[in-house]
């Protein structure tokens, strides 16, 4: 597979006019001026014991105090000398108090004996003799108080400091209810304000949003918006993916099932190839080619595999990828592409869901998408501006070309849409080859029995089952991948995966007998698909599945055939009416297949009493409100007929089905006692059952 290489067009990205080192500084600057904004303002003040600064209320020394929350603040009307009280004294003291309840007066007083000097000739003997400290507090506090032990590490107190203003800390848990008449009677100044918020806090809060902001533009400036590298610019820059053919090409060697579009398609890749030789002969090669199919039918392979045949740089981008939330960013992404593919010529832009991106404009009700209309103008100018001489092809992609723009569909824009359908049997044997390339196959894997039970299967839809396969045969040990497991892989593809449920007697039973019904309707139905086998097993969100197989790819259905479609799918409703007298819910997703068949029989395909007429009764109309604008093209007595032709179209196949089942009532039961059994019934076990299945020949 090709590989993703970067794009050595892209121009180069204008330096910034910033250099980063600048950021850093103005980021420095701002953190500084909040931290000095911010921080807290100091002031000289005496630590007091709250007792002390009681005392000092008495004496009438306090003129002015501050309380915050539990912190209260003051000033001295004379200072005073203060000997700040060493914080590891006031912690023995509390230990010692607690410790010995009985010493509590000599512990209350460590405070004054340390705020006052002892005299040089006092011994720690005599301290404790004195009845003042005690002993163990002593040793404990030995260092603690070694400033006024004599004969100790020191033997001089540190001078006391004059203090003019002071705090304390109200003591909250035990209250004083008579601090505020003391203050009121000494007549202090008394101002109570709310706790300050932490500084650090009050930084973050104030300063950080400052902060995130400015590093957001840093790293704006660094990288651009949605990760890509460069400045902001490259918000408008497209987002293609290029590649080259130089590693592992992809070719049409590589793409099976499509031969027609091969062909189509070699004209561009000759082009690519040797455009000097249109050029001469004044030919165009179109400018755009559409890719049209249901999904899974390799459309995005194929374009791929043009750009690998013609060796020229593939850029590929999904049509999604335009839109943005911002009205312009997609147009300037549509004219970026251009411009690279332009300078990579020759070259090929693919995009991938066009309809994302391509839809009519002004259909149906609600807002207008401005930027998806505005990306869609641009891409319609880019394709318009070409010169004839630009070796530059727009390949693109969708399976909903209903809904396109016609402003994208006329020619000199999207000149030619290739269809790129299901494929058929020689289609799904080549893409089968080439998706069991690097399996290990057994001798009895036959790729052409496999190709012939898989119509209507996509190229995505073989390439799962061949991985599928792949996936039972580890899970079962093989050494090789065997035709069992492809078949357990198609079950599994085809009806859905087994679940295991427990059902009671009843339930089961009824399960068989609509099965067995769609089966036996089908098998003495020679217009309907074979059946090839019958299950009552759980499988997805069926309690039971019938699977038939068509004989050969179809391509044009008979009214006979759908008739006989409309008379299976009725058969399992039909089967419990006629054994039980009961219906159930089981046949939900029969009736609703049924219906639509049916109305599209009436109103289609022409095939009821109603006459040639088509009526779009049954069109899903993309666009909300689109039908409303649009008008119905016939009256509401039309609409009445059809619904009586489409509710006796299926009451007469619901009667059919009912004769049908009456007639051979012993076979189905045969049939449902087999499914009881076994579970499954295949096909030629269904033979032995039923009998041979009657030819249209017979029948007539």
């Amino acid at each position: 597979m090709a590989t993703p290489e970067k794009n050595s067009q892209q121009p180069t990205p204008p330096a910034n006019w910033a250099s980063p080192w600048i950021w850093w500084i103005v980021l420095i600057g701002l953190l500084l001026w909040n931290v000095l904004a911010f921080w807290p303002a100091t002031e000289v003040q005496a630590d007091l014991p709250y007792s002390e600064f009681l005392d000092q209320v008495r004496m009438g020394n306090v003129t002015r105090v501050k309380i915050q929350g539990d912190v209260i603040q003051g000033v001295f009307d004379e200072p005073i000398a203060w000997t700040p009280l060493p914080p590891l004294a006031v912690a023995a003291a509390t230990t010692e108090a607690k410790a010995n309840p009985t010493a509590t007066p000599a512990a209350t007083q460590i405070a004054t004996q340390i705020a006052t000097p002892v005299a040089t000739s006092a011994t720690a003997t005599d301290i404790s003799a004195a009845g003042t400290v005690s002993p163990t507090l002593l040793a404990k506090g030995k260092g603690i108080f070694a400033w006024f032990l004599p004969g100790e590490t020191q033997t001089e107190a540190p001078p006391p400091i004059t203090y003019a203003a002071f705090k304390t800390t109200f003591p909250e848990t035990v209250g004083d209810a008579d601090l505020m008449p003391l203050l009121d009677e000494h007549d202090v100044e008394v101002e109570v304000t709310r706790p300050p918020s932490p500084w650090f806090a009050t930084l973050l809060i104030e300063g950080l949003p400052l902060l995130l902001l400015v590093g957001f533009f840093v790293w704006m400036s660094q990288k651009g918006v949605m990760g890509q590298t460069g400045n902001a610019l490259n918000f408008g820059r497209s987002k293609a993916r290029r590649y080259t053919g130089e590693e592992s090409p992809v070719t049409f060697a590589d793409v099976a099932g499509e031969d027609e579009a091969k062909t189509e398609l070699y004209e561009v890749v000759d082009f690519l190839r040797n455009a000097e030789k249109y050029h001469k002969l004044g030919a165009r090669i179109p400018r755009g080619v559409l890719l049209v199919g249901p999904p899974g039918t390799g459309k995005t392979l194929m374009a791929r595999a043009v750009a690998g045949e013609a060796d020229v740089p593939f850029f590929s981008i999904s049509a999604s990828e335009f839109v943005e939330m911002f009205v312009g960013v997609g147009a300037s992404r549509v004219r970026d592409l251009f411009e690279q593919a332009k300078e990579a010529a020759p070259a090929i832009i693919f995009i991938d869901e066009l309809d994302a991106v391509g839809r009519r404009r002004g259909a149906g009700l609600g807002a207008v998408n401005d930027e998806r209309e505005q990306t869609l103008n641009q891409l319609l100018v880019e394709m318009d501006g070409f010169d004839e001489h630009h070796e530059l092809i727009v390949m693109a992609a969708t399976n909903r070309p209903d809904v396109l723009d016609p402003a994208l569909l006329r020619p000199g824009r999207f000149d030619r849409q290739v269809t790129m359908g299901l494929p058929d049997l020689r289609g799904r044997l080549g893409i089968l080859i080439i998706h069991t390339r690097n399996l290990k196959l057994a001798d009895d894997v036959d790729l052409s029995v496999i190709a012939a039970a898989t119509p209507g299967f996509s190229g995505a839809d073989l390439a799962n089952l061949c991985n599928e396969a792949a996936l039972f045969a580890a899970r079962n040990n093989h050494e090789v991948i065997t035709m069992s497991d492809f078949e357990e892989a198609q079950d599994k593809v085809v009806l859905g995966g087994a679940r295991s449920l427990l059902l009671d007697e009843h339930d089961r039973k009824i399960i068989a007998y609509h099965e067995g019904g769609h089966a036996l309707i089908a098998w003495l139905t020679p217009e309907a698909d074979p059946v090839l086998k019958v299950t009552i097993i759980p499988r997805g969100q069926a309690l039971g599945v019938t699977e038939q197989l068509p004989e050969k790819d179809q391509y044009n259905l008979s009214r006979s055939y759908l008739l006989a479609r409309l008379a299976v799918m009725l058969g399992g409703r039909t089967a419990e009416e006629v054994v039980f007298g009961e219906i159930t819910t089981g046949a939900e997703n029969d009736l609703v297949e049924a219906t639509k068949l049916a109305r599209r029989m009436v109103t289609r395909w022409g095939m009821s009493d109603l006459g040639l007429a088509a009526f779009e009764a049954d069109s899903e109309q993309p666009f909300l409100g689109y039908e409303m604008a649009q008008g119905r093209d016939y009256s509401e007595a039309t609409a009445a007929r059809i619904d009586q032709t489409v509710e006796q179209l299926l009451a007469d196949r619901h009667q059919i089905a009912r004769d049908l089942l009456t007639d051979a009532r012993e076979k189905l039961d045969r049939l449902a006692q087999a499914l009881l059994e076994h579970e499954t019934v295949g096909k030629d076990r269904l033979e032995e059952i039923l009998g041979p299945r009657p030819s249209k020949e017979e029948q007539a």
